[in-house]
């Protein structure tokens, strides 16, 4: 596939009611047109909480097994993150569900000090990359998009998914940082964020969208709706841009510690 329809499920949240929003979230899929990848925001079973005691689940339970149902029934891969505790630890897990039953996952590097994340959870330490159809994707979570040396394009990745729940009080930083992350790795950017307002009291307004190497977005949800928009991304014209444009290949070398 040189093309990959991915569909960016922006919505509001139910808080800590693993229930209510896979309920929701089925519901909404299953009736959503068809996509390759199925994009949703971070913590989408709960909330962003740091509630581990209520809210944790186990890559083989409830919520990951509900992803891979889904991802069966859509033959598409469906993915965001939630809370999984593994070996006494607790993580802010980006969880990939394929078609065939194969789950890949991503474990949140840069953990959000200001809201106590880093006191609750572990950090991942494993940067992977995942190849659907003749993409690689690079996939990373929220606050990681403030850490540019996380996400350097190696020559290894064809795109980014981000997913997050990005607080409207600083939406100008979620915008700029997209676009820069796009332009500085030469790579489509996909961004997916939540809406309403949180038992925190803390609101957020999409901002959902796809971005092109450029830096320009092709795809842009409305803000502050709850919707699933779909675009599509194109190895072919990325190939060509980067052929046009050969910018990566004059990066400077260095080594980062994880």
């Amino acid at each position: 596939m040189n093309k990959l329809k991915i569909s960016l499920v922006q919505s509001d949240l139910y808080w800590e009611n693993i229930d209510s929003n896979l309920n929701k979230f089925e519901s909404e899929i299953l009736k959503a047109e068809n996509a390759n990848i199925f994009v949703l925001p971070e913590m989408f079973n709960t909330g962003f909480t740091n509630n581990v005691t209520n809210c944790s689940d186990t890559i083989d339970g409830k919520t990951v097994t509900w992803m891979k149902n889904i991802s069966s029934v859509k033959n598409a891969v469906i993915c965001g993150t939630i809370i999984i505790e593994d070996g006494g630890k607790f993580y802010n897990r980006f969880v990939f569900a394929f078609p065939n039953g194969k789950v890949l996952f991503y474990d949140k590097k840069h953990l959000f000090g200001m809201g106590g994340e880093g006191d609750i959870f572990s950090s991942g330490n494993n940067r992977i990359i995942i190849e659907i159809g003749a993409f690689k994707i690079l996939p990373l979570i929220c606050y990681d998009l403030r850490f540019p040396v996380w996400s350097r394009n190696f020559d290894d990745y064809d795109a980014i998914i981000y997913t997050s729940s990005w607080p409207a009080s600083r939406r100008n930083n979620w915008d700029v940082l997209l676009q820069a992350r796009a332009v500085e790795n030469q790579c489509y950017v996909v961004g997916v964020n939540r809406v309403g307002i949180d038992g925190n009291n803390i609101n957020y307004d999409g901002g959902s969208c796809i971005i092109d190497p450029a830096g320009n977005k092709i795809l842009a949800a409305n803000n502050d709706k709850e919707e699933i928009v779909s675009g599509i991304i194109d190895k072919a014209e990325l190939d060509s841009f980067r052929k046009k444009f050969p910018f990566l290949k004059d990066r400077d070398d260095f080594l980062f510690k994880v």
